[in-house]
């Protein structure tokens, strides 16, 4: 067997929501997306319309995002489960120090800027699904 991406999809109370707040915050792009009828994949979003499922993307990163009743149904050992993690989503990124700033100024929550013992500058953010990412930057 040979592996060759990993993608998280991340079950979400709102797909449309959960899109914006990626877009805003971390400068990912909307790739494709399906409403709740499941009938056909959509580029962007519609106004009247409620999504079920959505693909976000940004540099070498993809995500899925899908709405809460659809994943315990194809994802059954999420069954009972809360949303949020116990796992975090670590990122190596360039330019830490401005990046955790930026995020403080928009007040998310997130931890103090450290560097570790194992030699990089990292902080978590927690966002608003509960999910907890990581960010790191070698130091020096």
């Amino acid at each position: 067997m040979k592996i060759t991406k990993l993608t998280p999809n991340f079950e979400v109370t709102d797909v449309k929501q959960t899109v914006a707040y990626y877009e805003e915050n971390f400068g990912f792009k909307l790739v494709m997306t399906v409403p709740e009828t499941q009938s056909e994949i959509e580029q962007s979003f519609a106004e009247d319309k409620k999504y079920v499922y959505a693909m976000v993307h940004k540099d070498h990163i993809e995500i899925f995002f899908q709405c809460s009743d659809t994943f315990k149904e194809d994802v059954v050992f999420s069954q009972g489960l809360s949303i949020g993690a116990s796992v975090s989503f670590y990122m190596d990124i360039e330019g830490i120090e401005k990046f955790h700033q930026l995020m403080k100024e928009k007040n998310l929550q997130v931890t103090d800027l450290k560097t570790t013992w194992y030699g990089m500058n990292e902080f978590y953010l927690k966002d608003l699904n509960g999910y907890i990412l990581g960010f790191a930057e070698r130091a020096g």
